[in-house]
């Protein structure tokens, strides 16, 4: 029976309301069947070709259907393959063509289920039509703890059906609504839902079209969950206002531990003003701000900001594809030395990584002929007055032969003489020697 390729399958008009009273008139008994056996009669009696992954995997937690061309009529078969079945915890069925039908028939399995914890309906082309399904269903199901629902076409009038099945929900802690067509409207339905779910804890709405007054209504359901521990808002469009609204946001909030700003528009006006909101904010672990217009001054900015508020609980830092110049380096050898398990993702330009490589390089050359740092200087502080010329310390790297090149030897010179005073102090060096 098994089927090696990916069948499409077409679907037939019969009523959900009986949709296998056939197969339960004909079998003795349901629990007498394996899944893969009830399956199969399944398949049989609807007249859609089996599954041959299905046959597989039906007895293991995991069940990936993914990309199978499973289609309405294929959703039937699994429903009434699912009902009574107590193995499978996690149902993958992204990208099946299931449409509002095959919608239907897996939401109506779900009220007797009781095992399956974990549902991915993404890219299933479900619209208006399918979230209005779920949410008259939804209040039927006990036992779902994650829906997956990207890519399905969903627009604020589809996103209002869910967040009004929502609000009181008390069972559904996961809910991914990325890659939809959410916009504004869309966000002010999330924040009423926000304002009184108190089990959500990830929602992810990543690559819609949130914008400012849908960001800004978000920010204020945040003020008041008491719930949510992961919010993903990469790739919409969001930039200082939205910024703002979430920084004002995080200074109330006290469950939120990753916020994911990752391919917006914030630049390092607006990660001021989401700091206004970090300095204070205990709970925050993770924030996600790659891929943003942000410079080195933002980068500065953020890291000043977590090493200002000794409370804060942040964990990891992603600003990849922001490049980073040494004073950035060095703050966070700084902040590191309180803060060791701090992990930053940046880029740095290769001439910043050859400049800040010139300490290291210098320490090593001064290792190789036994010398500190303060005996090197003293060296050349013949007269004691604890000043060395930054003219005279060029002139014994050159003699030296120190493995420099004429950029680091510059990028030495300045970090000793900050000042600017053409003489380096020796006082400095105790806590590098």
């Amino acid at each position: 029976m098994e089927v090696e390729k990916k069948p499409t399958q077409t679907l037939e008009d019969d009523s959900i309301d009986q949709w296998d009273t056939d197969l339960e008139e004909k079998e003795d008994s349901r629990l007498s069947f394996s899944g893969a056996e009830l399956y199969l009669l399944a398949c049989q009696q609807i007249g859609t070709v089996p599954i041959s992954s299905f046959l597989r995997h039906s007895d293991e937690p995991t069940l990936n259907l993914n990309s199978y061309g499973v289609g309405p009529l294929g959703a039937k078969a699994l429903a009434i393959a699912l009902k009574d079945d107590i193995v499978v915890t996690q149902l993958e069925l992204e990208n099946n063509g299931l449409q509002q039908q095959g919608t239907r028939y897996l939401m109506n399995m779900l009220k007797d289920n009781i095992t399956i914890q974990s549902l991915n309906l993404s890219f299933n082309r479900l619209g208006l039509e399918g979230a209005k399904i779920m949410s008259e269903m939804l209040p039927y199901s006990y036992y779902v703890k994650s829906f997956k629902l990207a890519g399905n076409h969903f627009d604020d009038s589809a996103v209002k059906y869910l967040t009004d099945a929502l609000k009181d929900d008390e069972v559904v802690k996961a809910l991914d609504l990325s890659d939809n067509n959410i916009r504004e409207a869309g966000g002010e339905h999330l924040c009423h839902m926000l304002a009184r779910n108190d089990c959500m804890e990830v929602l992810n709405l990543s690559w819609n079209l949130l914008r400012m007054r849908g960001a800004v209504a978000l920010s204020a359901g945040l003020k008041v969950n008491s719930a949510l521990k992961q919010l993903r808002l990469s790739n919409n469009n969001l930039g200082q206002k939205e910024a703002e609204s979430l920084g004002q946001a995080l200074k109330l909030n006290r469950t939120l531990v990753l916020l994911d700003l990752t391919g917006n528009n914030i630049d390092d006006q607006a990660v001021t003003l989401l700091c206004q909101g970090l300095v204070i904010n205990d709970t925050l672990r993770v924030l996600k701000l790659a891929r943003n217009p942000m410079t080195n001054i933002g980068a500065l900015k953020l890291l000043e900001t977590v090493k200002r508020n000794t409370n804060s609980a942040i964990e990891e830092i992603d600003i990849t594809m922001t490049f980073v110049y040494e004073t950035f380096l060095e703050l966070l050898e700084e902040v590191r030395k309180t803060r060791p398990a701090l992990k930053v993702q940046f880029d740095v330009m290769r001439f910043v990584h050859r400049d800040v490589d010139a300490l290291r390089l210098f320490k090593k050359f001064l290792e190789e002929q036994n010398q500190s740092i303060m005996d090197f200087f003293a060296d050349l502080d013949q007269e004691k007055t604890m000043k060395v010329s930054t003219s005279a310390f060029r002139s014994a790297l050159k003699e030296g032969n120190a493995p420099l090149d004429q950029r680091q030897v510059h990028w030495l010179v300045t970090k000793f003489d900050k000042k600017c005073t053409s003489s380096i102090n020796l006082r400095q060096f105790a806590e590098l020697s």
